[in-house]
Parts: C-alpha cells; structure tokens; sequence
C-alpha cells in the first residue's frame, strides 16, 4: 500500500508568495497598513481552518489538474505559513501601534522571504530542514 502524500501544487504556492510580496509593497507605498490583512487573515484561515482562500481562488485558474503540477509539500509549507503568519502579525500590531521601525522589520523579513522563494529558495524550507537535523541530532545522543 502506498503512503499517501500531501501536498499543493506549485502555482497555488507562487501565487501565496506574490500576494505576500504585493500586499507589503503596497503597503508600503501607499501606508495602509490594513492591506497586511489579505494574505495575513488567508495564512491564518489556511493555519486554522485548511482553507486558504488566495490558493483556493488561484485554483479556479489552473489549466490541468492539480495532481499535473509540481507538487509542494504541505506539511513544509504548513510551517512556512505560520511564520509568514506571525511576521505578518507582528507587522501589522507594530503599525497600527505607531512602531513603524518593527513593522517594517518584520515585513521586511516576509516580503523577502516570499520573495526569494519565487525565485527557488526557500528560506523556510532551510529552517525547518536545519530544526529537523537539530532534533535528530539531540535523539541520537
């Protein structure tokens, strides 16, 4: 019998990562902070409920069908998204708090993230492969 993997095809996956991109650069530009909520309550509702509603409305546009697509680990992205999640969070508390510097410091922190994962690194991916190695590492002991 075969082990069934999750996981989520890759454009859902790109199109995640633009939304975080675009929402902090226009909120950047234009200073609503309130744009940080698209793909901050979308992480969340993902988190809580497995219902991302970014990814489910880039679903309506695949041409193939999903299994056709590279395949992105869920569970690998289940921990990206909470940390995009919680720098968004923190983001988004620090501005309307009036801390600009730490708003920008934690979009910051997501904006290249998502960033550089569109381009084929994931810095989340690294994390959490380095936190594994980690725990193995003090099991073996």
């Amino acid at each position: 019998m075969a082990d069934y993997i999750r996981s989520i095809p890759r454009p859902l996956v790109k199109t995640n990562q633009w939304v975080i991109v675009l929402s902090v650069v226009f909120t950047w530009v234009s200073g609503i902070e309130w744009l940080l909520l698209i793909p901050l309550l979308s992480g969340l509702s993902g988190l809580l409920f497995g219902f991302n509603p970014i990814m489910q409305l880039a679903k309506l546009f695949l041409r193939k069908e999903p299994k056709a697509y590279i395949p992105e680990d869920w569970e690998q992205q289940q921990f990206n998204q909470k940390i995009a999640v919680s720098c968004l969070a923190i983001g988004f508390i620090s501005f309307l708090a009036g801390w600009h510097t730490l708003g920008y410091i934690f979009t910051i922190l997501v904006a290249v993230a998502a960033f550089v994962a569109i381009l084929g690194f994931c810095i989340g991916c690294f994390i959490h492969y380095q936190w594994r190695q980690y725990k193995y590492r003090r099991s073996i002991q």
